[in-house]
């Protein structure tokens, strides 16, 4: 693969012409502590890697250094894939915009009273998850539509205008509509958006229908309020970053990641910024799949730690898991999403103890600012990272990111009144942060394998962000998953998987009917309606004939239950084609996937619940080149001290990876560094460069070394979930 992992443009004596000198793609992903940055030279398959501070205070000049850093001229950039935790930042410390809804009246309280539902039966400690507004914010307008579509009681324009003044007055800064049925007949709503431009100005607006046309009124008013409470500040931000990118002579496509896995342009973006909650995440996800298919692994599970957070997923034949009923800290989002794990796990997780004494590391995190104590740059607080260094996983001999570099004095100083208080020593201690960490994880990949009746030894486990890799084979080995992965330009490898993401769009609607005696004509003129709508999208965003996809899907379940699946819509919707047919392979289709899902099946009827398009629009790929074949002599560039057990450490040769080559073999343990990540492997793992570069790791099944440390973690809850991007 041509890859380079260059310095920072204040150490790189090289010019941008080095590096560029015809159109080139950049991805950016912005997380909460680093930002990644991959520069890609279509033609050549060249591809830059860089891994920089994130600027929460000043989020668009984060962005433009990043392009810096990249020396990657603007006025040279053709495509530029970003992927930011703006929104989920927001929600996550509740400082978006102060934001009402309008409901029908009558049904002022179905967002606050939400599901009686308890997701977590068995949990004593469960707490309802706070609402992002309060019922004195929300408010009813006379209308009323019913299921079919039809209306039983006109909008009263007069009440719509003195609800509309009353939020004016009351310095409301969005507003999400969400009125009963709108999923079957939106005019009510669009009425009601006239009306609040005409009355409220610049008051930004959320129609509920057009973030989702299903059933299910409070998942679709939680969607609403969800996108309207970060709508201002994800505009505001989008707006001032398209401003400063054309006064530095973009004039390239600009897209956004997205949650469900795909891109989507700026503008859509703006309009609904409810589908970028988990724009980071997805990113990795979307090129782990791409990934899986190029080295013919096709059963992934994905561990992305950054500095944050660790975002775990599953990859299935080739193709990331797609659901409908995702949740931001227990508030539905009704669009689609990726199914993504997200934990408080990553290389700044703050080491503290709990009143009762006990070690816990996170989910509080020291960010970007100021970081690690190790960083030198005002951190005090003890960190993951900080035990990494200690423990000697990282070292302060091969700078992060090629101008970090890690003080191992000041990591000590952090963590030693820990280790005080527990009457343990530093390296004990570093252990403990180690396991505790690695607990928290299996539990998130727990959650996203054995809990939907997978076994983690049937896959293979793909590593990547910053602090993947000194984790990624302690999980393996407790999980029995034999395999570990770390694909090329590990640490920013969510950026570059945003380059392999399509345009992405989706379009649902609600139509409950049984399949036995589905009116195959309803069900088909309503595929033909998406698809008109998706084509005429996406020719407005140019794409042509050759670059636009459609794939259609249906939800089944067995009558009357809560939830369905969603599945291939089968052939059989043509003219002229036996409409038993088509019922008869759907059926077929449903049995197997529920047996998969939920390991039984029943003779139960079953019923259609919603339709579904899924629309693309194709954009080109990178192409990773194979790597150089080696000669079978592995050049190790030194020696690290590893104190895995409490026998005064063990020396671990260092291997820099930008020096590997195809083919070779590296036999455990050891440490291998590269530009943007660390991976660590112990005795009997044993390592092999594969044809793209990519690190497989053979996982010993019972090491010897490995000794039960005094420090206990504490009890990891499992069921704390952080939607949060690294």
């Amino acid at each position: 693969m041509n890859h380079t992992s260059g310095d920072h443009a204040a150490e790189d004596t090289r010019s941008a012409a080095d590096y560029v000198s015809e159109p080139v793609r950049v991805a950016i992903d912005v997380g909460g502590t680093f930002t990644d940055v991959v520069t890609l030279v279509p033609s050549t398959g060249h591809m830059r890697f860089e891994k920089v501070p994130t600027t929460p205070n000043t989020p668009t000049r984060g962005v433009l250094d990043a392009f810096r850093y990249a020396q990657a001229p603007l006025e040279s950039v053709a495509m530029f894939n970003h992927g930011t935790t703006l929104g989920v930042n927001c929600l996550l410390t509740r400082t978006g915009a102060r934001t009402a809804i309008i409901s029908t009246r009558g049904f002022r309280d179905v967002y606050l009273l939400g599901r009686t539902d308890r997701k977590p039966m068995y949990d004593i400690k469960y707490r309802k998850p706070k609402a992002l507004l309060e019922r004195s914010d929300t408010f009813e307008v006379t209308e009323r539509s019913y299921f079919d579509g039809s209306i039983g009681t006109e909008l009263d324009a007069a009440d719509a205008r003195a609800v509309a003044a009353e939020i004016v007055d009351r310095g409301y800064e969005s507003v999400a509509v969400a009125f009963l049925h709108s999923y079957a007949n939106p005019t009510h709503e669009l009425k009601m958006r006239e009306i609040l431009r005409e009355i409220t100005g610049d008051i930004e607006v959320t129609l509920s229908h057009e973030l989702s046309r299903e059933y299910r009124e409070y998942e679709r008013t939680s969607t609403a309020v969800l996108d309207a409470y970060i709508k201002p500040i994800m505009r505001g931000y989008l707006h001032d970053l398209e401003g400063e990118l054309a006064d530095n002579h973009f004039s390239g496509r600009f897209f956004m990641s997205r949650s469900g896995g795909g891109a989507m342009t700026a503008s859509t973006a703006r309009e609904q910024p409810v589908n970028l909650i988990l724009s980071g995440p997805a990113g990795g996800v979307v090129g782990a799949a791409a990934f899986s298919r190029l080295v013919n692994l096709p059963n992934l599970i994905t561990i992305d730690m950054g500095g944050t957070s660790l975002d775990a997923s599953l990859i299935v034949g080739g193709e990331p898991l797609l659901y409908q009923g995702a949740e931001f800290e227990g508030l539905p989002i009704n669009t689609p999403s990726l199914n993504i794990q997200t934990i408080g796990a990553g290389g700044g997780s703050l080491v503290w103890l709990d009143p009762a004494g006990a070690l816990q590391v996170g989910p509080q995190s020291a960010g970007a600012v100021p970081g690690p104590a190790a960083y030198a740059r005002g951190g005090v607080e003890p960190t993951f990272t900080d035990a990494a260094l200690v423990l000697g996983y990282l070292g302060s001999d091969t700078p992060l990111g090629g101008t970090l570099t890690l003080d191992a004095g000041l990591a000590k100083h952090a963590l030693r009144p820990i280790a005080e208080r527990m009457g343990v020593d530093l390296p004990e201690l570093a252990r403990g942060v180690m396991r505790i960490s690695s607990a928290k994880i299996m539990g998130a990949v727990r959650g996203i394998t054995v809990e939907l009746g997978l076994d983690p030894k049937d896959f293979a486990l793909l590593s990547f962000g910053g602090g993947g890799g000194l984790v990624a084979i302690e999980v393996a080995r407790e999980l029995g998953i034999p395999k570990v992965v770390v694909p090329p330009g590990s640490g920013a490898f969510s950026a570059l998987g945003m380059l392999m993401a399509d345009v992405q769009h989706d379009f649902a609607r609600t139509a409950v009917m049984a399949v036995a005696d589905a009116d195959l004509g309803v069900v088909s003129a309503e595929f033909q309606s998406m698809e008109k709508t998706a084509t005429q999208v996406l020719a407005e965003e140019s794409f042509g004939p050759d670059d636009r996809r459609t794939r259609r899907m249906i939800d089944v379940r067995y009558t009357g239950q809560e939830h369905s699946v969603t599945l291939e819509c089968p052939p059989g919707l043509e003219v002229g084609s036996p409409p038993r047919g088509f019922a008869d392979e759907l059926s077929r289709r449903f049995a197997e996937a529920h047996e998969r899902h939920y390991g039984h099946v029943m003779t139960d009827p079953i019923e259609i619940t919603t339709l579904r398009v899924h629309a693309a629009g194709i954009i080109a790929k990178p192409s990773l080149s194979e790597v150089e074949a080696g000669s079978g002599q592995v050049q190790v560039a030194g020696r690290r001290r590893v104190y895995l057990r409490d026998d005064g450490g063990e020396d671990y040769a260092l291997y820099v990876r930008e020096q590997l080559c195809g083919g070779d073999v590296i036999e455990g343990p050891a440490v291998v560094t590269e530009h943007t990540a660390t991976t660590v492997m112990h005795t009997g793992d044993t390592l092999t460069v594969g044809r793209y570069g990519e690190l497989i790791i053979s996982v010993a099944a019972r090491p010897d070394r490995v000794e039960q440390t005094n420090v206990e973690p504490a009890e990891v809850d499992q069921t704390e979930v952080h939607q949060e991007a690294n």
